[in-house]
Order: structure tokens, then C-alpha cells, then sequence
């Protein structure tokens, strides 16, 4: 198992402006070419957290998924966010992860009902772990932070990301949620927010963090329109589970769908 270096992407996004939101992503990228494993966009990161669903979304496949492929490509990593995805008659907040040979995807699971997205979208109930140079990922979004459940370590990852939509009034919630999913399932943990106010006057503060398995954190991009690189290191992590091997007491569970 080898180091992972994982890129943070913390911006504004624009209201419903896919092509602007993807040129400024292409931007901000730009020179990570061989210098990065994983880059991270936040949630819906073509719209922002819009529930205008109908009109956003893309078919699989669409536009956005065949650019994060070209993307992935460019810069020889995995790319990952959601967006708003329509199958049949349903749609999803889906987060796709493409590498240059394919495209992985997990559906939003935890609705955020307090802004309608439950009326909105369809819920998913697949639990997605995506293998990435060596490296086992668990794919959430946004609200799925706040039910452990759902993402408790079955020794089945290694590290798991965050894409968000995450209000500035709850943002504590957000930054010591992230290190409690670390410290709990004795994983790494990236999480990416957005900045900004979006076109319902929401803020956002960002607060994007890179957390190691014993809660240090590794990255902390506060308020700024940033795009980081942090190294997450194989070995610390493996260390760091053989001294405190929390999961051999682990309660067993089985989750309902």
C-alpha cells in the first residue's frame, strides 16, 4: 500500500452554470497533472446545492461524467463529486469517481429533508467502497455525515470522502463530525466543502479538512477559495491501527436498507 495524495478543491460554485463551474475546476487544477491521486470537488459542484432537480440533471453518462473522465485522464487521478444524475424517472444526487479506465458512482442515501431534498430526489441504498491504488475509499455526501451507521468501518476502507453543500451556520457540527468518523473507524478522512452564498442566500464557510485516523488534521482550508494537496501516509495509518486496534471490539451490526 502506497502513499495517497489527495487534492482538495474548495470554491465558490455558481448558481446552475455547469460550463462556468467546470472551466473554473479546469482552473484550478491546472499543473496537477502527475501530482495528485484524487481530486475532490464538493457536492452538486455544476449547480450548487440546487433542488431545481428536472432542469439540472444530466442523464448517466451526460456531459459532466464524459468531462470528469477527460479530466481524470489529463491529470492521471481519480476525480470525485456529485451531481444531480436521472435514471427512468427518478433522479439522484449522485457521486460519480472516475479514474481514466472507469466511472464509479454512490446515490446520496441521507436526504437533507430540511431543504426538500427528499421531495426532490431519490434516496440510494447502496454502500460504495471504490479501490484506488491500494487504497479502499467510501464514497458520502453532505448529510450522510451525521449517521455513523451507515458508514461505520467494517475494515472494508481505508479512508472515506466527504463532498458537501455544508451551511456556515452548522459548521462546527461539520468539523468535529469529520474527526469523529476518523477517530471512530481508525480511517483517514477528507472532506470538501464550498464557499460562498448561494442564490438562496445560504453561506458557506468551507471548512474542508483533511483528518489522519488518530484525529490530527492534516489539512485545513478554513474560508479560502484554496486547492490543496495533502499526502496521506499508508504506513502511519497502518502504525496506527496495529497500536490501537479499537475495531477487534467492535459491536456487530446489520443495517436495513
Amino acid at each position: 500500500m502506497q502513499d495517497l495524495r489527495v487534492t482538495l478543491v474548495q470554491r465558490e460554485l455558481q448558481w446552475e452554470q455547469p460550463a462556468d463551474n467546470r472551466q473554473g475546476i479546469e482552473t484550478a487544477v491546472a499543473g496537477l497533472s502527475g501530482n495528485t491521486d484524487v481530486v475532490v470537488l464538493p457536492e452538486m459542484f455544476t449547480t450548487g446545492f440546487s433542488m431545481n432537480a428536472v432542469a439540472n440533471a444530466e442523464e448517466p453518462g451526460g456531459e459532466t461524467e464524459t468531462w470528469m473522465r477527460q479530466l481524470a485522464i489529463k491529470l492521471n487521478s481519480a476525480v470525485t463529486g456529485s451531481i444531480a444524475v436521472k435514471v427512468g424517472d427518478k433522479i439522484f444526487n449522485r457521486m460519480l469517481f472516475a479514474t481514466p479506465e472507469e466511472v464509479h458512482f454512490y446515490d446520496k442515501r441521507h436526504l437533507f429533508r430540511m431543504a426538500g431534498e427528499h421531495q426532490r430526489y431519490h434516496g440510494g441504498s447502496e454502500r460504495v467502497v471504490v479501490r484506488w491504488r491500494d487504497w479502499r475509499l467510501l464514497l458520502q455526501v453532505c448529510y450522510d455525515l451525521r449517521f455513523p451507521v451507515f458508514s461505520r468501518n467494517r475494515q472494508d476502507y481505508d479512508l472515506v470522502l466527504y463532498v458537501a453543500n455544508w451551511p456556515e451556520p452548522r459548521r462546527m457540527h461539520w468539523r468535529q463530525l469529520l474527526v469523529a468518523r476518523a477517530i471512530e473507524n481508525l480511517a483517514c478522512v477528507v472532506g470538501v466543502n464550498r464557499i460562498g452564498q448561494d442564490a438562496n442566500g445560504v453561506d458557506y464557510n468551507g471548512d474542508s479538512l483533511a483528518i489522519a485516523a488518530d484525529g490530527e488534521l492534516l489539512a485545513d482550508l478554513q474560508n479560502h477559495s484554496y486547492t490543496r494537496t495533502v499526502t496521506l501516509s499508508a504506513a502511519a495509518l497502518q502504525v496506527y491501527r496495529e497500536k490501537f486496534p479499537a475495531h477487534m471490539d467492535a459491536d456487530t451490526f446489520r443495517l436495513d436498507s
